[in-house]
């Protein structure tokens, strides 16, 4: 955060500090929980900002310095924390652990401040949060536009675009969107998710803005929820309907999960030549395996890049510095 920002902790000096999240020295740790060294987010600060000066939020994204979507690696890695908006807060068995906003925030920016990595997708409370930091300058922001198919919901698959619509991804100067995409054959939800996708396709590229879509194939359990299925059959088809929608594809990206079994990417990323990121998922038990799977699918020449959120902001040691560090040695 550059010194004199809104929201930023303060100094013992009372200025405030420099760095991506203001300035003192967090101290908490535990299983789970996050690692010193960071920096603390004046929660207060920030809510006094939006009650007096909503408009710091635009003047903030007026000045933020941009960047191209893809830098000279042709890499992306991008942390995403979209996740809260659809009411999905758990990490692992910790069922709220997205829930503390200052804490989240402060993952964010010592993620957002680490070498190699490109940039952030998120809702736009969440990004309101990071361009009042000053977290952004540099980054590639990409605002989450489908956020209506909360988890859990009987309408869980009839996910209404309720959040970054592209005329606001387009006035804010935010760089791509992302939606989501998931289709049950037995679920008339569905259509009307394909539906709605084709049009903000459409909107997305008149903008010439790139959008990333994030499609599965699932099907409801007895008890109700959802699962996605990631057999390479099911990952296949759900890439052949992602990559044929909307008018043309030219401002099209896939976010695609790892399948079931690893080996079968390369038939799987054969399905359609739309540049792809990886996504994370869920904390994994073994996370030396999940990296392994996205190191082996980082070499096929369609994958381009990562984007993960819950695996590396709440690692189960709490060291998010190192999560991110290891996820970007594998780009």
């Amino acid at each position: 955060m550059r010194a004199g920002h809104v929201g930023g902790a303060r100094n013992e000096q009372g200025g405030d500090a420099a760095g991506p999240a203001g300035a003192a020295t967090g101290a908490r740790a535990g299983h789970g929980e996050l690692r010193p060294p960071y920096r603390t987010v004046d929660l207060a600060g920030l809510v006094r900002t939006r009650a007096r000066h909503p408009e710091a939020i635009a003047e903030a994204a007026a000045r933020r310095v941009r960047r191209p979507l893809v830098g000279d690696s042709g890499r992306l890695m991008i942390v995403a924390a979209d996740h809260p908006a659809r009411g999905a807060l758990a990490v692992g068995d910790r069922r709220l652990a997205m829930a503390g906003r200052a804490d989240l925030l402060e993952r964010l920016c010592l993620a957002l401040s680490r070498p190699g990595v490109d940039g952030v997708l998120a809702t736009a409370d969440i990004l309101d949060d990071l361009l009042l930091l000053g977290a952004l300058d540099d980054k590639v922001v990409l605002g989450s536009m489908n956020r209506g198919g909360l988890a859990g919901a009987s309408f869980e698959l009839d996910d209404r675009f309720t959040g970054h619509r592209p005329r606001d991804i387009e006035r804010l100067g935010f760089d791509a969107g992302k939606l989501l995409l998931r289709i049950d054959y037995d679920d008339p939800g569905s259509l009307r998710t394909l539906e709605s996708t084709a049009r903000v396709i459409d909107e997305m590229a008149e903008r010439r803005l790139p959008v990333f879509v994030e499609p599965f194939l699932c099907h409801r359990r007895d008890d109700g929820t959802l699962r996605n299925d990631l057999s390479a059959e099911a990952v296949i088809k759900s890439i052949a309907i992602a990559s044929g929608l909307g008018g043309t594809s030219a401002y099209t990206w896939l976010k695609v999960p790892v399948t079931d079994n690893p080996d079968d990417m390369a038939r799987v990323m054969e399905t359609s030549t739309l540049p792809a990121v990886l996504l994370g998922g869920d904390v994994a038990e073994d996370q030396e395996g999940a990296y392994e799977k996205w190191r082996g699918a980082l070499q096929l020449p369609t994958v381009r890049g990562l984007v993960v959120g819950r695996s590396l902001l709440y690692p189960a040691d709490g060291d998010v510095a190192a999560a991110v560090d290891t996820a970007v040695g594998l780009l």
